[in-house]
């Protein structure tokens, strides 16, 4: 079938990485906000009847750090997944200002909205993941997104508070866009989603290197509690020293060992 990407306001083709894997940069509006975001497609996803689940891709990092990588997102698409990659306001010509986790996260859930109406992807099959500060956005989509199926929490941040703690070196660039923890409170709660768990609609699974020099292993232990306390489901798996990016063996493990995950699950939780 010809395959239907009207949900997007514009879409550009891309060339292949990976034999088998289409990728596109679309665009979208967020509230009111043009964003562009990055797109694999298997190519079985063309064929007549074909119905995919599909993941939502949340990058970690702002502007040049951590942009989304075609690799990655084209490898996690040989898995059978329709992978979505939003590059968030203010990235790759996008309006507006990249705001590490504030009104961003409406990027996050506009993509949801869009990925939704894409004919061929299997509306009861759409998890999202995210990787570092894309910890923050998986996280609200799995608060804010109904009928999202799980979330995965990759080296992720879970408390902005922490990581203004751990990250000396981000603290200029935090205090330009939220202020200091302090004095800005209100903006590292924003920002916070181990604050709000107990609105999270669906299971989690958490994935953590234990030598994590970027986002400390803490994020995870405070995840994985909080998740337990509000008696939500989930699944944690410590990589034992590995650091932020997994290499060689582990991130092919990992990955593979995801998507078995992503597969096993079933249907979401009943909203609250």
């Amino acid at each position: 079938m010809q395959l239907d990407l009207s949900p997007f306001v514009a879409v550009t083709p891309e060339e292949s990485i990976i034999p088998g894997v289409r990728l596109y940069t679309v665009s979208y509006y967020s509230q009111g906000l043009l964003v562009y975001a990055a797109l694999a497609v298997p190519e079985v996803f063309m064929q007549e009847g074909a119905s995919l689940p599909a993941l939502l891709y949340c990058r970690g990092g702002i502007k040049s750090v951590g942009q989304v990588r075609p690799e990655r997102i084209s490898q996690m698409a040989t898995f059978g997944y329709v992978i979505l990659a939003p590059h968030y306001r203010g990235n790759e010509g996008g309006e507006g200002r990249d705001e590490f986790g504030g009104e961003d996260r409406h990027d996050v859930f506009a993509a949801y909205a869009a990925l939704r109406e894409v004919k061929g992807v299997d509306r009861q099959r759409i998890s999202v993941y995210g990787f570092s500060r894309g910890g923050v956005m998986a996280l609200f989509a799995a608060m804010e997104c109904e009928g999202l199926l799980s979330a995965v929490v990759w080296a992720g941040v879970s408390d902005m508070f922490l990581t203004y703690e751990e990250r000396v070196d981000l603290r200029r660039m935090l205090r330009r866009l939220i202020g200091h923890p302090r004095k800005q409170e209100e903006g590292y709660r924003y920002r916070t989603p181990l604050l709000r768990v107990d609105e999270i609609t669906c299971p989690v699974l958490i994935i953590h290197g234990t030598a994590d020099e970027n986002v400390g292993i803490e994020h995870a232990y405070r995840l994985e509690r909080a998740l337990k306390q509000a008696g939500k489901p989930h699944e944690i798996w410590l990589a034992e020293g590995a650091s932020h990016l997994f290499k060689g063996e582990d991130i092919e493990i990992y990955t593979r060992n995801m998507f078995a995950w992503l597969d096993s699950q079933t249907a979401p939780m009943a909203s609250h």
